[in-house]
């Protein structure tokens, strides 16, 4: 039983995201600059890494380093536009997306790493200034999911993707710490 438990630790190397745990308006700055950094994390868990590095997957079942690097751009995105329907229309129900089947595409397995880093640069560049202009009111505005069946709140959705880039930059630090690369 005891490779279940070190499974779900691989899994979650930070912790579960848990969207019932408040989050305040004074959790705000922090949050926005967790966001801010991870295109740098992100960059610096794969610095170095080799061909065979980057086809590792952090875990039994798991992604690749190489799909991990896809992967946060493609969220990453995906709640770039949420953030901006939720900001101009009154609960709008978004798409949800197959992140499996997205991390198998062509793009995921072919493209170097270093092009999705850089949108990831660019796009939390856009990101970041979009949720530091937002007022409280705006953090409140919120969207439907129809996978999680319920209304899901910007500030819920800025805890969550604070947590999603510490996430998966873990997943790849963490397989680095046991592989001793």
């Amino acid at each position: 039983m005891t490779s279940t438990v070190q499974e779900t630790d691989l899994r979650y190397p930070v912790g579960k995201f848990d969207f019932e745990v408040p989050i305040n308006e004074a959790d705000y700055p922090m949050l926005i600059a967790a966001i801010a950094e991870t295109p740098g994390a992100l960059r610096a868990a794969v610095a170095g890494l080799s061909r065979d590095q980057l086809e590792t997957r952090y875990r039994p079942g798991g992604w690749t380093v190489k799909q991990l690097a896809h992967h946060v751009p493609d969220s990453h995105l995906n709640a770039y536009a949420r953030f901006k329907l939720a900001l101009t229309e009154d609960e709008p129900t978004i798409k949800p997306y197959d992140e499996a089947a997205w991390a198998e595409l062509a793009d995921s397995r072919t493209v170097p790493i270093e092009v999705s880093l850089d949108l990831l640069d660019a796009l939390h560049l856009r990101w970041v200034a979009l949720l530091r202009s937002m007022d409280a009111a705006d953090f409140n505005r919120a969207f439907r999911h129809p996978e999680h069946g319920r209304v899901l709140t910007l500030k819920q959705m800025l805890g969550l993707y604070a947590w999603h880039g510490r996430h998966h930059v873990a997943h790849i630090t963490s397989l680095k710490k046991r592989e001793g690369w």
